[in-house]
């Protein structure tokens, strides 16, 4: 597959669009080779003495008939453009909001989303254009051309093509330059939303001078990849102009030494008129034009390519889509029981049928990699099996089920992560419960009360300020907020030293004390001996 096809894809919603604006900016300018003729006749005209005012007020007609013409092809051209940029911007807004997993940084989606998207625009806008007009109109002018001077046409059937030549030969170092400037953007935002969220740890620390340093080298790599793609911008335009210059410099010397009658050969056996010589240096520029927009619009598309290739990077790091809507909705009537018959995850993995009861502790154990995660997400529905069926509260799962089964657990995460804003709002997340139940059961309110603003201080995305134990504390302390039935926890005492891992898995097992179905996934033996019931994934000898 041509590495261009993931950039042509961008275009599939506004296909006919675009085929319509090609269709304009070529007609835009087919007009010029019927004004040039008008210009040659009227000259002619003139040197036999003769008016032509006919002829100039074709001329005028013509040039507001291509004015109209251009103007709106732009205005088609602004128009897709923000209709495709839009397009992508919706997408990854939902997908962020509605995937559980991505390769990307935070900083690095966040810049894809906002200024890489924006270098689609001028390929679009430009690049698309003149490549419709560099198909038609180049090949049109070179038939005239060979029409009035096989000599003329000559000209340009050897100087045209080597525009493109070294247009392609620069265009593909500038791809390479303009690949690693995008990556460079992204990182340097990456790196800007991590230390943001860990401003008050380097404060403490007395950081700020090394984080300051980092980012001066960071922002000084950008800047030396920005100057590269610059510097190749320059090159193109000055290559292209070279040989378009050279190309129209030979066209007037044939036409005026055979004007002078210097030169007897070169045209069908009549000598040139000053007619038709008129009318060949008029379209040898017009010639090289579309040659000269397309190059000029090539680190445009390296541009382009660059960002495209990122969003197919995006793409491929997404978790599979969050099944439901994520809208609030009534709790799913039933017991808090769960059942996995011959389930097979979307990634392909086999997991053992399991049957879990209202009121019920059970651990998940196993070697990594074994389906410990996996079955958690399908039993939270967060995913859907590719294959087999998950029944909860005696009812299959199903996508028009999965917020009202949601709205009845409590989540923990093995991955801490939190939203930048204060710590009550990561705690509630916009649900009804009881904060302080929450937080004393799981013995997170001293860690609130010893923060600078308490409940009201700002957490960054990684849960800058608490520390790792923290952090899983009050992602327990969430996902009880809202008094669910069902508590999934996923290696909840992973990283933790004795004390607080003692202190997260009591808060646990008074939860099942009070009657909630318990479902750890851990590699803690000691955890695990606690739990009514071990379910062995995979391999464990």
């Amino acid at each position: 597959m041509a590495r261009s096809d993931p950039l042509r894809l961008l275009l599939v919603p506004v296909a006919p669009a675009m085929r319509r604006l090609s269709a304009v900016a070529v007609l835009a300018s087919m007009i010029w080779p019927l004004q040039a003729a008008l210009v040659a006749l009227a000259i002619g005209a003139a040197l036999q003495g003769q008016v032509a005012g006919a002829l100039v007020a074709g001329f005028v007609v013509l040039g507001l008939g291509r004015a109209a013409l251009s103007a709106l092809a732009d205005r088609m051209a602004q128009n897709a453009a923000e209709a495709v940029i839009t397009n992508l911007r919706c997408r990854i807004v939902t997908r962020e909001a509605l995937r559980s997993g991505r390769d990307l940084g935070p900083g690095a989606t966040a810049s894809l989303a906002v200024e890489k998207l924006a270098a689609l625009s001028p390929w679009i806008t430009r690049y698309a254009p003149a490549s419709a007009r560099v198909a038609v109109v180049p090949l049109v002018i070179l038939a005239l051309a060979f029409w009035q001077s096989w000599a003329a046409g000559l000209i340009l059937l050897i100087s045209g093509p080597l525009i493109p030549l070294f247009m392609a030969l620069v265009g593909m170092a500038a791809k390479e330059a303009s690949a690693r400037q995008m990556a460079e953007i992204g990182s340097l935002n990456d790196l800007l939303v991590d230390r943001l969220a860990a401003l008050l740890d380097i404060r403490l620390l007395g950081a700020a001078g090394a984080v300051t340093q980092g980012f001066a080298t960071q922002a000084g790599d950008l800047r030396q990849r920005t100057m590269a793609v610059l510097r190749l911008a320059f090159l193109s335009s000055t290559v292209l102009e070279l040989f378009s210059a050279i190309g129209v410099a030979m066209m007037a010397v044939f036409v005026g030494f055979s004007l002078l009658g210097q030169l007897g050969f070169g045209t069908w056996g009549a000598p040139l008129t000053p007619t038709a010589g008129v009318f060949l240096l008029l379209l040898a520029p017009e010639f090289y034009q579309p040659l000269r927009d397309l190059a000029a619009a090539w680190h445009d598309k390296a541009a382009a390519d660059a960002v495209a290739d990122e969003l197919a990077v995006w793409e491929a790091g997404q978790g599979d889509a969050l099944p439901g809507t994520g809208a609030r909705t009534a709790r799913l009537s039933g017991p808090a029981t769960i059942n996995l018959r011959d389930c097979v995850t979307a990634h392909g993995l086999h997991l053992p049928d399991m049957r879990i009861d209202a009121g019920q502790a059970v651990a998940l154990v196993g070697l990594s990699g074994a389906g410990k995660t996996s079955a958690l997400r399908l039993m939270a529905g967060l995913e859907l099996p590719g294959a087999g069926s998950v029944e909860v509260a005696g009812q299959p799962l199903t996508e028009e089920r999965v917020d009202a089964w949601r709205a009845r657990i409590g989540w923990m995460p093995q991955r801490a992560a939190f939203l930048a804003t204060s710590l009550r709002a990561n705690l509630a997340l916009g649900r009804d419960g009881d904060l302080d139940a929450a937080l004393d059961n799981a013995a997170a309110r001293e860690v609130a009360e010893a923060l600078p603003r308490g409940l009201a201080t700002r957490l960054g995305e990684s849960g800058g300020g608490l520390s790792g134990g923290e952090a899983r504390r009050m992602t327990l302390a969430r996902a009880l907020f809202s008094q669910p039935d069902l508590i999934l926890a996923d290696e909840p005492t992973a990283d933790l030293d004795r004390t607080t891992a003692q202190a997260v898995t009591e808060g646990l097992l008074a939860q099942h004390a009070n009657g909630r179905t318990l479902i750890v996934a851990t590699h803690d033996t000691d955890l695990a001996a606690q739990m009514d019931r071990i379910i062995r994934l995979g391999d464990t000898t």
